[in-house]
Order: structure tokens, then sequence, then C-alpha cells
């Protein structure tokens, strides 16, 4: 027999018991559709925790200063000055891993006054309006500030949630004032409330300024420990604008850091904050910045680095263990799902060939071959699975819109998914139909039409 001709009498041995023919594909379509189901509830979960932990820095990278050594003693990590903000722009413009990077001057420590009220927040950030972009910051109220006022070291911030809590009494403190060290600062814009990190911090509770007002107004530049910093911050007119003979951007000298009689450049920024373009590229933004700053840097192969890379290691970790456990919940379930579907196949097929008997006989004894036999219950048990299989899908694929409507879980549609549960189908009615059909083809024609 022609393939054709068996496929012709696969079809009108199913069609003459349709119902048995639905009930037999009805294991696979709850299988596939169960499947295809929780693929869909849980990618979306899975892309839902992945922006949830990219969010919280995943694919973030943090340069810092080297150490300097005064007298012998190492002043820690972050106390030489080697990082500026050109070493910010060649970052952005020659490595391409990298996603966005700003430069950060850290101001903590000081104490914000408007009105009648003191208060310290936990956070005093001066950096580049791109900082909201890497830190998934929003605008709840106002604007940014902008390059512009970056570059021309405007008295510009942005507040917290906390802050205007604490500070502004819940009002909205758009084009207020606060004063930071004897200088005023215009509030521009307000943060969308974060709440607390994974540490237990109040992430709310933070100013945003530009990092050259931070750096001229608040900080200077700070040199030594803790206990021992320089700081030279202008605070006054005339510390501001120094008379004639006073350089206000003297060249880099090799003592900058003990030399304190100067007014420095203030162009040394605390840290560079960037992220990667993916989470997977983390680790070549980290080689393409380190080949890069010891370039400019002037590093000789074989000496030390004078700055140090950060990044989030647990958070990628996290990342990762998350998705395979995903993964793996969606295999589990998907096998058991095919299993049962499989099994139901097998068992319907098995009592379809014993009912058959006498049919099989008398074909084999008008001439068909056992492979004949063979590929027509083949060819009715794959056929019954991919037909459950397209019904699954839909039924399976309907049922996680509703629930997405009616649960808000959020769930994301895979192509790859559905071309993968066809296939499956396939698979499923190929390998548990095999032995009914071998079965089939293995009967004795004399024995088979002697059955009743």
């Amino acid at each position: 027999m022609k393939i054709t001709s068996t496929i012709v009498v696969a079809l009108k041995a199913l069609l003459r018991n349709p119902t048995r023919a639905l009930l037999t594909a009805l294991g696979i379509v709850i299988g596939i559709a169960a499947v295809i189901t929780m693929m869909e509830i849980g990618t979306g979960s899975s892309q839902s925790i992945r922006n949830s932990i990219e969010k919280m820095g995943a694919n973030t990278v943090l340069v810092l200063p080297g150490a300097s050594r005064r007298g012998g003693v190492n002043q820690g990590s972050g106390s030489q000055m080697s990082l500026t903000q050109d070493d910010c722009e060649a970052i952005l413009r020659e490595c391409v891993a990298v996603g966005s990077a700003v430069p950060v001057v850290n101001a903590r420590g000081y104490q914000i006054i408007s009105g009648n009220v003191n208060y310290a927040p936990a956070q005093m950030v001066g950096t580049a309006p791109e900082y909201l972009t890497i830190r998934n910051w929003e605008i709840a109220d106002g604007r940014s500030f902008t390059a512009r006022e970056v570059n021309s070291r405007a008295t510009v911030c942005l507040v917290g949630s906390t802050i205007v809590r604490e500070v502004f009494g819940g009002k909205s403190p758009i084009d207020s004032e606060l004063r930071i060290k004897n200088t005023a600062f215009k509030v521009v814009g307000v943060l969308k409330s974060k709440g607390a990190n994974m540490m237990g911090s109040d992430e709310d509770d933070v100013i945003i300024l530009p990092w050259t007002t931070a750096r001229l107004r608040l900080t200077g530049l700070k040199t030594g420990t803790a206990s021992n910093t320089v700081s030279t911050a202008a605070t006054s007119p005339s510390a501001l604008y120094p008379g004639e003979g006073v350089a206000f951007y003297p060249e880099s000298d090799s003592d900058l850091v003990t030399d304190t009689l100067l007014m420095p450049k203030f162009i040394y920024i605390d840290m560079i904050q960037l992220v990667a373009t993916s989470p997977a590229k983390v680790d070549a933004a980290i080689e393409e910045v380190t080949a890069l700053l010891r370039e400019r840097h002037r590093i000789k192969p074989g000496k030390p680095d004078d700055f140090h890379i950060r990044n989030s290691a647990e958070f990628m970790q996290m990342l990762t263990g998350t998705t395979t456990i995903m993964t793996n919940l969606l295999l589990g379930v998907a096998l058991i799902s095919l299993i049962v579907g499989g099994v139901g196949i097998m068992n319907i097929m098995l009592v379809s060939v014993t009912e058959r008997t006498r049919e099989i006989g008398l074909r084999m004894a008008v001439g068909a071959r056992s492979r004949d036999i063979l590929q027509q219950f083949l060819i009715e048990s794959m056929v019954l699975c991919l037909v459950g299989g397209v019904v699954g899908i839909l039924l399976g694929h309907g049922a996680a819109l509703l629930i997405e409507r009616y649960l808000a879980w959020p769930i994301a549609s895979s192509p790859e998914a559905v071309v993968a549960a066809v296939a499956v189908s396939a698979a499923v009615g190929l390998i548990f139909g095999f032995y009914p059909a071998y079965k089939a083809s293995k009967l004795d024609p004399i024995e088979a039409l002697r059955y009743e």
C-alpha cells in the first residue's frame, strides 16, 4: 500500500468512532493545554523576576578609585584621586558592552535645612541625569535636572518621598528651597517611591543633585581617611572667585594628594557607575573598562590598577538560580502532563487493536504487510496527538489570557513553545503508539481471523 492510502485508511478508522477518538485525544489536549498555560505563566513570571532583579542592579558595575599611601599607611579604597569625568566619557565612547555610565560624587553626612526643620538624609548623591535610568528611578512630580545644569553647576536637586514627608510635611516641594552647607538648592523634582532595598535601607531617603555642584559647593576634593579629610569646597565668594595669582584650575600635580595649598581641579569623582547592555555582558563590560582605564592611566604591564571594579555578583547568582528553578519547574510539569497523556493514548490504542483483531487479520489475509499495519496504527496515534496538541495549544493560550485578565498574573507568549508543543505531540504519538502498532503488525492472520 502507498503511504497516502494508509493515511486514508487510518483517518477512516478514526472517523468510524469519533467519540472514542475524542476521548483518546482528550488526555493529550489536557496535557498540552496545561503545558502551554504553565509555560506562558512561568515565562511571564521569570521575566517579571528578571526585571525586578535587574532593577536592583544585576547588571550594574561600580568603578572605584584605588587606595593611596601616606607615610607608608594604606589610606583605603577610594582615597586615591584616579577617576575623572573624562574617564567616564571615554567608557561611554569606547566600551561597546556598556549601555550607560555616569560620574558619582558622594556627599552624605550633610544636614539639610528648610524653614525650621533640620534633617540628615541617608543618601546625598551628585551625579548626571542618566543616573535615574541606571537606578530605575522615575519622576513622580516635577522634572529631572538637565545636562546643561550639570555643566553650569546649577544649584538644583531632586528629593525622595521620605524627604518630602520629613522636611516638607508631605506637601509638594517643587520650586521650594532647602539649604545644604550654606548653599540654597531649588527642588525641581520628586522621585517616585521605591521603599526599602534588600538590605533594609530606605531608598526614598535621598537627595540627587548635579555632580559638579556637589563637588564645587559641598564636598570639594576629599583626600585621606575619614579621620583626616581635607575639603576644598567653595563656600564663600572669596573662595569661589580667587584673586589674581591663584589659578582656579591649576595643572595636575603628583603631590596633589598632600598639597592642599592650591585649589585643585574639580574634575575628580568618587566613582563611576555604569550599566552593562545586559546581565550577560557584565563580564565583557568589566574587561573593556579595565583595559581602557589601564591605558588611559598609563599603567604598565604587571603594575596594579589604580582603581577597583565591583559588580553585583550576588544579584547575578540570584538571577541565574531563579531562572534555573523556573525552567526545571516547567520541564517537570511538562514531562508529567505529557506522560499522562501518552499513557492514555497507549491504553486506548491497545483497546483498539484488540477490538479490530478480525479487521487486521482480514487485511493481512488479502495482502497487507506487517509494515502497512504498523504504519496505519502509528498514523492513527500521531493524528490523535497532533489534533490534540493543536486544540491544547489554543485552550492553553486562552486559559493564560484569562488568568492574566482576571488574576493580573504576568504571562509571556513564546512561538518556540508552540512549535515545541506540536513537535512533542507528534513524538508522544510516535512513542506511545509504537507498541500497540507493533503488536497489531505481529498478529498471525489465521489466529486473527478466528478471534471473536
